[in-house]
């Protein structure tokens, strides 16, 4: 059934005529009282806590009586009426629905409750109503007294017995079982009412004229009561997780006992092989019998395998000596091996303390020293980014992001096909060892001479560069140190400005060191 706001967008559109009389308002043969709520909500109810409302019947019905009048017009006509002002921002959407310009509209709420949209009293209106001739109003009663009386012979049909005798009484007055004999008319008469239950009564089984004396609402409701009637409960949620043919408990309680039972079983074969027992005790104890397993085929095997020979198959000769072994099972006894002895530190003359210079041993990690100084430009901070990274990073930078100085670097220097080769940084020489100065193969020279105070090779330039291969990192704008001029170091220049250079300028570095390794050092790792 149509709520009331959607009767009144019907009847307007239509242009058809709505009625009021005392507090009701007519809407053909139904009508609603004036008070009554639509389902149209009113602009700023149901939100922020506030309790939504609905707009009634006769404050929408005024204002289509009074859309001409501007706004503060209507309002004032509205107040003087006594009637719910319909709100400005309402106005238009609500108009607009009730003239058909739109089919549905944002206020409307269609999960109203139940009793806003109430179940209109039907209203009889007669012939008196509408015409003033006493000839026309008599045959108007007539016709209504028409469809009132098909109307109850149509309830009566419906809620009325039905007739399932297959023979009713009024078959014996017929002339029909003198050319057919009764059982055959009741053999017709039961299939044609069994196939009748199997359908869904359909409104070809109404009277001619019938459905068309009945008011709509009326037909609804009958044929719903008769559809409700022949519906059955078929399955619920409950029964739905019910099964017919299983039970929890004797289902489930029995795989837990098989499962124990299983359990059980493989422990006592366990403690059974576990504990020895004499051989007659054995022959007396039945031996269980155990399933299938695929690590256990030796009990599948005949006895008479070695064919009368005595074969022990299961011993093993780990741990025996060759002479065990070939003596015979009579000289075969567990032997334990005794711990080789352990070979006695021998003393060497002082001469040979040292291994030869060709008999490398420990670390083969090339070392790069570079200058201890604050002022140099290559420093413990950013050392990994400059030999590894091939990017330079300023000494002043690196203490800004919070980088801490180590007192020594171990970077990881890439070659081509992804191999690494790890190369240690310090800048402290004087803790070195004698095998570890063989392992230097760099130097960074800062430029004044006290920088190798402490060195071997009396702490000589000249000596020194001789040995290792020496490195000077300066900016290109500027001098070159006196000292660094004379002796045999390879200048790397870095420019401020042209900072996409420095990758290219400090692979120098490297080329020149590969070259050096594979000449003078060549038992080292590079």
């Amino acid at each position: 059934m149509a709520d009331v706001l959607s009767l009144l967008r019907q009847y307007n559109i239509q242009k058809k005529e709505i009625i009021e009389k005392d507090d009701q308002i007519i809407f053909g043969e139904f009508a609603w009282p004036k008070n009554v709520k639509t389902n149209y909500t009113v602009w700023g109810t149901g939100k922020d806590g506030i309790t939504k409302e609905y707009y009634t019947l006769d404050s929408i019905l005024f204002l289509l009586k009074n859309v001409h009048l501007q706004h503060p017009l209507y309002v004032r006509e509205a107040v003087a009426h006594s009637v719910h002002v319909v709100r400005r921002p309402d106005r238009k959407d609500l108009l607009a629905y009730l003239n058909g310009e739109t089919t549905a509209s944002a206020s409307i709420d269609k999960s109203a409750p139940l009793e806003i949209s109430q179940r209109p009293t039907q209203v009889k209106r007669t012939a008196d109503d509408t015409s003033d001739d006493p000839e026309k109003r008599k045959k108007a009663r007539l016709e209504e007294e028409q469809v009132q009386q098909a109307k109850k012979n149509w309830i009566t049909k419906i809620d009325g017995p039905r007739d399932t005798s297959v023979l009713p009484t009024r078959l014996g007055t017929s002339s029909l079982h003198e050319a057919m004999p009764l059982e055959k008319i009741a053999a017709i008469k039961a299939k044609r009412l069994a196939i009748k239950r199997t359908k869904i009564k359909g409104d070809d089984d109404i009277q001619v004229g019938a459905l068309e004396q009945r008011s709509f609402v009326d037909a609804e409701v009958d044929v719903t009561r008769d559809i409700v009637n022949r519906e059955r409960l078929w399955r619920t949620r409950t029964t739905i997780l019910q099964s017919a043919g299983k039970h929890f408990a004797k289902n489930i309680f029995s795989i837990l006992q098989s499962i124990k039972a299983r359990e059980e079983g493989s422990q006592r074969q366990q403690s059974n092989t576990v504990v020895q027992h004499t051989p007659a005790v054995e022959a007396a104890k039945p031996v269980p019998t155990t399933g299938y397993s695929r690590y256990d085929q030796e009990r599948f095997r005949p006895k008479d395998e070695t064919e009368g020979f005595k074969i022990d198959t299961m011993r093993t000769f780990h741990g025996l000596t060759l002479k065990s072994v070939t003596e015979g099972a009579s000289s075969r006894k567990t032997h334990t091996p005794q711990p080789a002895p352990q070979p006695q530190p021998m003393s060497r003359p002082i001469s040979q303390a040292r291994p030869p210079p060709n008999q490398k041993k420990g670390s083969r990690t090339p070392i790069i020293i570079i200058p201890a100084a604050a002022t140099s430009i290559i420093t413990m901070l950013n050392a990994k980014d400059v030999l590894q990274d091939l990017r330079f990073i300023s000494t002043e930078q690196k203490k800004s992001q919070g980088a801490k100085r180590d007192n020594e670097v171990l970077i990881q220097r890439r070659k081509e096909g992804g191999l690494t080769v790890p190369y240690r940084i310090i800048d402290n020489p004087l803790k070195l060892s004698p095998d570890d100065w063989d392992r230097v193969v760099a130097v960074f020279v800062q430029g004044p001479a006290w920088q190798f105070k402490g060195w071997p090779w009396n702490g000589n330039p000249v000596e020194i560069f001789s040995k290792i291969k020496a490195y000077h990192l300066k900016w290109s704008e500027l001098p070159l140190d006196n000292n660094v001029a004379k002796w045999n170091v390879h200048v790397i220049s870095l420019d401020r400005n042209k900072r996409h250079l420095d990758r290219a300028n400090l692979q120098q570095f490297w080329e020149r060191l590969d070259k050096y390794l594979i000449k003078n050092k060549a038992h080292l790792r590079f």
